[in-house]
């Protein structure tokens, strides 16, 4: 996949990670209110007046975006810019609370909302794309929890499936505990995984600094259909937003979109021919 030059990545990343950390004071403070009011925790619902609004009858395949930590706003309205338009959608943000002790219980919270988008989009397939420790999130869900009944594709970001080494220097976070090498979550992800029906693909780089080593970002299980896409010259910060990689998603999409609406008429013209042949 085309990349930036490491000078150009490096400079690139180095913006993006000074906004960040100007931001961070404010989203840590935002999480800590929702932490107290009991509004994190939740993917944000929709009002049931919305529902028509959010899953309209000629939408296409709804697709959930799971944030990273500390990355909420920033990263999922990005997404829903790049990707209006591709024929897929509902773009459905979910929230996981943040301060949560375990990746195990975010991924419940995101079943929740996958189940809720199936139903309200009247059984439609439900499309997972989650950047960062999102990612791990999103294939948590569907490798142990059962998710692989609902969602044909996960796409991740900048995932840290293998861990990384920075969570063994980063602050006694629950969350990023989880994140280690060896740890009990990854350890449950290494095992056997047959019969899961969710296609992978996992997008990484080669300069991400948050996931360390790099190639930890790929998932390598011999079970799961997998695809990892190398995005050269771009850090933890920057893929997300990297033109080529929005544009192989938008490409995904688009296919995901089309098998549905296929299989939704297959199943229709299973159903009428049946009616015929009890008449």
């Amino acid at each position: 996949m085309p990349g930036l030059s490491p000078v150009r990545g490096l400079g690139a990343e180095a913006g993006r990670a000074a906004v960040r950390l100007a931001r961070l004071p404010l989203d840590i403070a935002v999480e800590g209110v929702g932490r107290l009011t009991g509004w994190l925790g939740h993917a944000r619902p929709a009002r049931s007046g919305d529902r028509d609004e959010l899953f309209p009858t000629e939408s296409g395949i709804p697709v959930l975006l799971v944030h990273g930590l500390a990355d909420r706003e920033w990263v999922v309205s990005a997404l829903q810019r790049g990707l209006g338009g591709c024929g897929a959608g509902p773009f459905v943000p979910v929230s996981y609370n943040a301060l949560s002790p375990d990746i195990r219980t975010a991924a419940r919270v995101l079943g929740d909302q996958v189940e809720l988008a199936h139903a309200r989009s009247g059984g439609r397939p439900v499309v997972l794309i989650g950047y960062s420790l999102g990612g791990l999130i999103a294939r948590y869900y569907v490798q142990r929890l059962g998710g692989d009944a609902y969602a044909p594709l996960v796409i991740t970001l900048a995932a840290p499936h293998g861990g990384t080494v920075t969570a063994l220097l980063a602050p006694p976070h629950p969350l990023l505990r989880q994140l280690r090498p060896g740890s009990e979550v990854l350890t449950e992800l290494a095992e056997r995984a047959v019969g899961c029906r969710t296609r992978f693909v996992a997008f990484y780089s080669d300069l991400d600094e948050a996931v360390v080593p790099a190639a930890r970002a790929r998932i390598d299980h011999p079970d799961l259909k997998a695809r990892n896409v190398l995005v050269p010259g771009v850090g933890h910060l920057t893929l997300p937003l990297h033109q080529p990689v929005i544009d192989q998603i938008r490409s995904l999409l688009t296919a995901a979109g089309q098998a549905a609406a296929a299989a939704a008429r297959g199943t229709r013209d299973s159903g009428d021919e049946s009616e015929d042949a009890e008449t």
